[in-house]
């Protein structure tokens, strides 16, 4: 009787428990979570927090003194006027969108094409993405001159029964903005769900263990928690990149 030969193969080449190490400097799990709450948890911020802090007002101060030149003198300040529909408006709008979309998208695709290193700066990206969104949307509402009627380019009921221009670039920019910004925070603040439920678990007094209780929805760390988390996180991405 003829035998055949066997092959062997040799599947120890994907073998899950030999991947590179991720974090170095001989940390465990227990050593990542201290090291990162550290910074949460101090009583107090660095003096060079505060030395950056003191810069960031002081340029949001000059911020409302620009702006407050510009309502009084008139949008023309910027080159708005009558063949020029468009100035320094539409062109700091346009950089801060950019600005945002590129933090969406490095966080989005990184997490579609399951790349593990994008936890060390997916947080530093979401974040961008939403303060960028939050100058680009200012800019419009500037754009208009009159402030204090910039409501006016919602679609909202109003005593003098008028409705917006939905043919008018400022209403598809408050549609844009306010869309893409209620992505972006669903994206970022579900990312973060299961870190404010360790904020719970570590928080020492009541007021902060209540507000991390009530930001963390709840969050037990369970399979079910974990399958329900990945199918909202991705679907988000999935939502967000084509968004960019």
């Amino acid at each position: 009787m003829a035998t055949t030969a066997v092959q062997e193969i040799d599947n120890t080449s994907n073998d899950p428990t030999k991947r590179p190490t991720l974090v170095t400097g001989g940390l465990d799990f227990n050593g990542i979570t201290e090291t990162v709450c550290r910074v949460a948890e101090a009583p107090s911020a660095p003096k060079s927090w505060y030395f950056l802090l003191v810069i960031a007002v002081a340029a949001l101060l000059n911020l409302f003194v620009w702006v407050g030149y510009l309502i009084t003198t008139g949008t023309g300040v910027w080159g708005l006027n009558n063949p020029v529909g468009w100035g320094w408006a539409i062109v700091n709008f346009v950089f801060w969108v950019g600005i945002g979309h590129a933090g969406t998208l490095i966080s989005a695709i990184l997490f579609l094409f399951r790349q593990k290193w994008r936890t060390s700066i997916n947080r530093f990206a979401e974040a961008m993405t939403i303060f960028a969104v939050m100058c680009a949307g200012l800019f419009p509402g500037i754009h208009v001159g009159r402030v204090w009627v910039v409501y006016w380019m919602f679609p909202i009921p109003n005593y003098l029964n008028m409705w917006p221009q939905f043919r008018s670039p400022l209403l598809w920019d408050v549609f844009a903005v306010s869309t893409y910004a209620t992505v972006s925070i669903l994206f970022w603040y579900v990312g973060m769900i299961p870190d404010l439920a360790t904020f719970r678990d570590r928080a020492k007094d009541k007021i902060r263990k209540f507000a991390y209780g009530l930001l963390s929805l709840g969050w037990k760390g369970s399979s079910r928690n974990w399958a329900n988390y990945e199918w909202a996180y991705l679907l988000l991405a999935a939502l967000a990149t084509p968004l960019v």
